[in-house]
């Protein structure tokens, strides 16, 4: 009973991170980069540098996509500024869960 007991606490444990982090695996950097070309590359860059013609025609800063202040934001936030947008930014519509963490795997591998 006392060996029961000692199981059940790690298992508990493992399931409760396996239910957290199991969409971060599942999501497809590779899938998010082709929707980043489509949807968010004309506007952020390629790399995530930000495109300084458009940064200049919105009279805005455009924070590279790699920076710190991005890249520490939670993946909730980051699922916000992608689908209702942020500042003069406008959310895009018609991505499916899926494709929000695939775009958001993809953001993640600009990090520096």
């Amino acid at each position: 009973m006392i060996r029961a007991k000692f199981l059940i606490a790690p298992l508990a444990v493992l399931a409760g991170m396996i239910a957290v982090l199991a969409p971060a695996w599942a999501a497809d950097a590779a899938a998010g980069a082709q929707l980043y070309a489509g949807k968010c590359q004309g506007c952020h860059g390629k790399a995530g540098e930000g495109n300084p013609t458009i940064a200049k025609a919105l009279k805005v800063e455009m924070k590279p996509l790699s920076s710190a202040d991005v890249q520490k934001k939670s993946d909730a936030d980051l699922k916000m500024s992608i689908t209702a947008g942020n500042g003069k930014m406008k959310g895009i519509s018609g991505l499916s869960p899926s494709d929000q963490d695939n775009l958001i795997a993809h953001l993640r591998t600009l990090k520096k």
